[in-house]
């Protein structure tokens, strides 16, 4: 009686032990993954943009370009980030939301822009967006949630423009899982810092979101693809205490409120 059950809790511990340590396996970076899809990835970048696109007015106004703009180099120079690679858009949709595609794609609608009450509040979500972009979040995301098969089949004109518009829509309107979203946010903090930008102003969007959730849940909004927001405010002020340094704005307040009339 002893021996069958001595032999059962071994092969119990076998497998457990066999799950934990698969688990901790980087099995993109052993199947060299992050290879084989560098040319998936640019062609499902230019994909799920033309769907965006066809569907959605993009504001090209050269004042509101040049002014996101400025924001978004500051914040690549200060951290070494190739600006040349990331191709930003602004929509004229009024969704308080923001997302990235694959390809370095970030994509802005006009509607965050005006919830966000200064410009550090509209740095701290651009930062955290090309965290997701830097870190490779976007190709995880979805390799986990559709398939590299299926990505693949995407861009060799195996799958419909079905297929490909709702993996698009995942990417606009679904959060990415916990760790991803507090490795980015931490990431954002860091590029905040590095750029001299107040990282207050973004722990404070996240928490104002949160406390108006119920108002703006009738939109596609960023608040509803990044939950757990009051905590994750708190997290990014935690995460800043003492690595602050001196602050200063990127763009004039003069611009900044241009740019808000512009919208």
């Amino acid at each position: 009686m002893r021996k069958p059950l001595f032999r059962g809790l071994v092969i119990i511990l076998l497998f457990f032990t066999t799950w934990f340590l698969l688990q901790q396996v980087d099995w993109m970076r052993i199947l060299k993954v992050e290879k084989i899809t560098e040319k998936t990835e640019q062609k499902l970048g230019e994909l799920f943009w033309e769907i965006f696109k066809k569907t959605e007015r993009e504001n090209t106004n050269q004042f509101v370009t040049n002014t996101i703009d400025s924001l978004l180099t500051k914040i690549c120079v200060s951290n070494n980030i190739k600006r040349s690679q990331i191709k930003i858009h602004v929509l004229d949709k009024k969704d308080v939301n923001a997302f990235a595609l694959p390809n370095k794609r970030l994509v802005i609608n006009s509607g965050l822009i005006l919830a966000a009450e200064n410009q550090e509040e509209l740095c701290g979500v651009i930062a955290h967006e090309i965290a997701h972009i830097e870190l490779n979040h976007v190709m995880k995301k979805l390799m986990k949630e559709v398939g590299l098969s299926v990505l693949i089949s995407m861009t060799t004109g195996g799958s419909g423009t079905e297929a490909i518009r709702e993996a698009a829509k995942m990417l606009s309107s679904t959060a990415f899982d916990r760790g991803l979203e507090r490795e980015a946010d931490m990431k954002a903090v860091d590029y905040l810092i590095n750029a001299n930008i107040d990282t207050e102003p973004f722990a404070n969007f996240m928490q104002k979101l949160s406390d108006k959730e119920s108002d703006i849940m009738k939109y596609l909004s960023w608040i509803s693809t990044h939950p757990d927001s009051k905590e994750r405010a708190e997290n990014i002020i935690e995460y800043s205490r003492g690595k602050t340094k001196e602050t200063k704005p990127v763009i004039s307040q003069k611009t900044w409120e241009n740019l808000k009339e512009m919208l």
